[in-house]
């Protein structure tokens, strides 16, 4: 099915951001067609007027001419927080492109977080910023779950885009998010990536909203095993399951020589540095229980 594509008229795609790592946030459209079932951006659905199915249609922004970009020298900016800056019609819209644009030459820190490498396309402008890194999430190496989750490109196409841009001299992060309970393998995935990324994030499934029904419907149906784990995390608000993977994961970043660290204030932005694994986006506190 083809989504619903609608250009709107924005006063500016830059907005002051809540996020802890970044001052702004830059999303240069509404909706996301990759239609990830897991998406804790689909709250945004309700600003839109839009009754289609969040995945379905997509909010092509136009704004007014940024004025004076160089304002935001030394400022932070991340590419994009409820939606993906290289949607597949972003090679038709050029939104993101446009905003790059914009901002070459201006020094400012820029983040892009991706599922697709049509982010190839624009390398060359990318590498005309100094202080630059590109993300590409990735939560699993198994295509049969990928094309369940998610619209997106296959899981080695990521990889390779990963691999083109680090060779490029391009910082880049491999995003392991959102960790599925007993489906997502980290260690395989850093294993896959750690050769051609200077950052490795890790992001907790975090189950809210009109979504969390649909996961555990869908764990219940193709892992009935995982549903006892499922239900101890989810419904009884178990966080055990996060503690032992912490666990896992210092133990395989200390016999692969990768330094590992909780807090985001610690982790080493150095090029050169070795892949950080940073167990960060856990959304609820872990508690021993």
């Amino acid at each position: 099915m083809n989504p619903t594509i609608r250009t709107i008229d924005v006063k500016s795609v830059v907005t002051k951001s809540n996020l802890p790592v970044t001052d702004y946030a830059v999303n240069p459209y509404v909706g996301c067609t990759h239609a990830c079932k897991y998406c804790y951006a689909c709250f945004m659905k309700k600003f839109t007027g839009h009754a289609e199915d969040w995945g379905t249609f997509l909010d092509v922004k136009t704004w007014l001419p940024i004025k004076n970009p160089a304002r935001y020298a030394g400022k932070s900016f991340f590419m994009s927080s409820v939606t993906d800056p290289y949607n597949p019609q972003e090679e038709i819209y050029g939104r993101t492109r446009e905003f790059l644009r914009t901002f070459q030459g201006v020094d400012i820190s820029l983040s892009l977080q991706t599922k697709s490498d049509l982010i190839l396309r624009d390398i060359d402008l990318i590498k005309t910023f100094k202080n630059v890194r590109v993300g590409f999430s990735i939560n699993t190496l198994d295509e049969n779950f990928r094309t369940d989750m998610d619209n997106a490109v296959s899981i080695a196409r990521r990889l390779d885009a990963m691999k083109i841009f680090h060779a490029a001299g391009i910082r880049t992060t491999c995003f392991i998010s959102p960790i599925f309970p007993g489906i997502t393998d980290v260690p395989a995935i850093i294993d896959a990536a750690k050769d051609f990324c200077n950052l490795v994030w890790l992001e907790n499934l975090n189950l809210r909203g009109n979504y969390k029904p649909r996961i555990l419907q869908y764990v219940r149906e193709k892992y009935p095993q995982l549903s006892p784990l499922y239900d101890a995390i989810y419904r009884r608000k178990d966080m055990r399951y996060w503690a032992e993977l912490h666990g896992v994961v210092s133990d395989y970043a200390a016999r692969n020589n990768l330094q590992y660290v909780r807090n985001r204030d610690d982790f080493s932005t150095d090029f050169d540095a070795p892949p950080v694994i940073v167990n960060f986006f856990f959304h609820e506190q872990i508690k021993k229980s």
